[in-house]
């Protein structure tokens, strides 16, 4: 039997019957500031399992944002893409780095 992937409208009415509805966006950034906080902490411990998990509340929190705010998250990510790969970057080294310009 295959479970169904959530999608972000599910997780938004979710989020409205477990929480209530969102008063204030900036609260859902807060909060995922915080749960971004804790996956940095267990990718500091090294420990994957709670890396996932952590990065799974992120993405819960975003996709909540996006539906409170009336967009759609994979379609602002693959608008950001286009944007990125237009631009030149610069390496950090690190894995990361910034645009140009």
């Amino acid at each position: 039997m295959t479970i169904p992937r959530e999608t972000q409208s599910a997780i938004a009415l979710w989020g409205e019957a477990t929480f209530g509805p969102v008063s204030d966006p900036v609260a859902l950034a807060r909060r995922a500031s915080m749960e971004m906080a804790e996956l940095i902490e267990a990718l500091e411990k090294g420990d994957t399992e709670e890396a996932a998990r952590e990065t799974a509340d992120v993405l819960i929190l975003l996709n909540r944002l996006g539906t409170t705010l009336g967009f759609d998250l994979s379609d602002a990510v693959d608008a950001k893409m286009k944007v990125n790969r237009a631009r030149r970057w610069v390496p950090a080294g690190d894995g990361t780095g910034r645009h140009v310009g």
